[in-house]
């Protein structure tokens, strides 16, 4: 693995007058903790925290650690590459919502079979079996890339050498073949985090029962401890993140709840949502512009027809372009789901930050998905063949009690998440994931939410649905086309 500062945010005047000898983004976050308290403008306040480094470093730990404001380190700004770390790690990174990740793509990047060894098995018998496993998933990668490629070039005839069909129809083959790729496979990503977001990232991997995400948090701290010192305090491994979790985990053992269920959930389940949720989102609409109290709101809105709550939201949303969100009001309704994703999905899936994520660890248990094309080409047996080969390697290391055999399964392989969102947030995930353009897997779970949202809040969901196809949704409800504004010239 390897951890680079790629950069980091500094006072630009610092910079330009050379009176910013240290570059560290300490500075800023001084000068704006004392906006609240001094009658001084901001530049001022900026110039004398470069000027006295010391000074700002001591106001920063007096403000963080005494007077327990610690938002003032989310001025501090780093940028990592992050090269050479598994899936499996980057699904602990990722966890961490409130930061920026780019990170290669297995649908666009064809992968060459490079793998992450996790130190708990290096140099124990187990080596053998888990290098040999991932070789063999590696391989059949590389079968069913050329066999799934070869396949889609020859229905379509069109898709000559250098042309954008071409190149869908090779990512196409790229997505499907990763099914079969392990979680230890290598990746790398560049990711954008906050001096407060990154302390806390910094100590919950101190604690991480995985010395791989144990490597990175140390990697990271190494790189900004003398950076900016006096915004990153509490980094070190605690009791809290320790033993937190292991300790529910034996306090439900006690209560006679199994570790791992057998049989199979399928799908996508709503297990909870806002009732009356269409009248809570009309209310709150009424309640942004008309000055009345929210009770008034209420009763107006308890009073109309169907009629007359569907001519509210059609207004509420007449002017809606594609690229749009619809209003913070909609953030009124929750909903919750239960879904079992394969780790392809989830992959996509995490990307929804702004959602509530509650996951498992992935479970053979739980069956594995195979993409269609797969059993086209003739090696969904082969396919079969590895997976089950996958999950006797996995039960084994598993038996050693190191807790790393997640490594070895695969993107096919599956787990149960808990997701909880508002309907802001579901028209999000419906407009960028329900898309044609968008991978199978996801779409078929985005669709499934989108289906059983129309449900329980059938007004509010009217425009729920991918980009492409918005212009047909909106006719539908408009009995027009919406008004799309063409990108600008640069």
């Amino acid at each position: 693995m390897k951890v680079v500062l790629a950069g980091f945010n500094v006072d630009t005047e610092g910079m330009k007058t050379g009176d910013g000898r240290i570059l560290t983004p300490e500075t800023l976050s001084a000068a704006y903790a004392r906006i609240s308290r001094s009658p001084r403008s901001i530049d001022a306040l900026r110039k004398q925290a470069r000027k006295e480094i010391e000074q700002a470093r001591r106001s920063n730990r007096t403000i963080i650690f005494e007077m327990g404001h610690h938002s003032i380190a989310e001025h501090a700004v780093f940028n990592f590459d992050i090269i050479g770390i598994s899936r499996r790690a980057v699904e602990e990174l990722e966890h961490f919502r409130l930061n920026s990740y780019t990170e290669k793509s297995q649908r666009y990047v064809t992968l060459q079979g490079d793998f992450v060894i996790p130190d708990e098995i290096v140099g124990t018998k187990l080596t053998d079996d888990y290098k040999g496993t991932i070789e063999r998933q590696n391989d059949l990668y590389q079968e069913l890339f050329g066999n799934i490629r070869a396949y889609y070039l020859k229905k379509n005839k069109k898709a000559e050498e250098g042309t954008k069909l071409r190149k869908q129809l090779e990512n196409l083959a790229k997505e499907d073949g990763r099914y079969i790729l392990s979680q230890a496979t290598q990746t790398q990503l560049g990711a954008t985090i906050n001096a407060r977001n990154l302390e806390l990232m910094i100590r919950r991997f101190a604690s991480h029962p995985l010395a791989e995400v144990r490597e990175l948090g140390s990697k990271l701290y190494e790189l900004v401890k003398d950076v900016a010192p006096s915004i990153l305090l509490f980094c070190a491994a605690n009791p809290y993140d320790e033993k937190t979790y292991p300790a529910l985990r034996k306090h439900a053992q006690r209560l006679g709840m199994p570790q791992r269920q057998r049989h199979k959930q399928e799908g996508v389940e709503l297990i909870d949502y806002t009732r009356n949720a269409d009248d809570k989102i009309l209310c709150a609409l009424l309640f942004h512009i008309s000055g009345r109290t929210y009770q008034d709101c209420r009763r107006q809105v308890k009073r109309m027809s169907r009629k007359e709550r569907l001519t509210l939201f059609r207004r509420s949303l007449k002017h809606m372009e594609l690229f749009d969100t619809v209003l913070r009001e909609f953030e009124c309704a929750q909903l919750t789901y239960a879904l079992t994703v394969s780790a392809a999905c989830f992959g996509q899936l995490k990307r929804h930050r702004l959602a509530t994520l509650i996951t498992q660890d992935y479970q053979p248990s739980l069956g594995i998905v195979i993409p269609p094309i797969v059993k086209k080409v003739g090696m969904e047996r082969m396919f079969r063949d590895v997976i089950e080969h996958t999950e006797t390697v996995y039960q084994k290391i598993e038996k050693k009690g190191f807790g790393i055999g997640g490594y070895v399964l695969t993107n096919a392989h599956q787990k149960r998440v808990l997701m909880s969102m508002n309907l802001r947030e579901l028209y999000h995930i419906s407009r960028l994931r329900e898309d044609p353009t968008a991978q199978w897997d996801i779409r078929q779970k985005a669709q499934q939410m989108s289906t059983l949202a129309r449900k329980v809040m059938p007004i509010t969901t009217l425009l729920l649905g991918g980009k492409t196809d918005y212009p047909a949704v909106y006719r539908r409800l408009y009995g027009k086309k919406p008004r799309i504004t063409s990108v600008p010239e640069p």
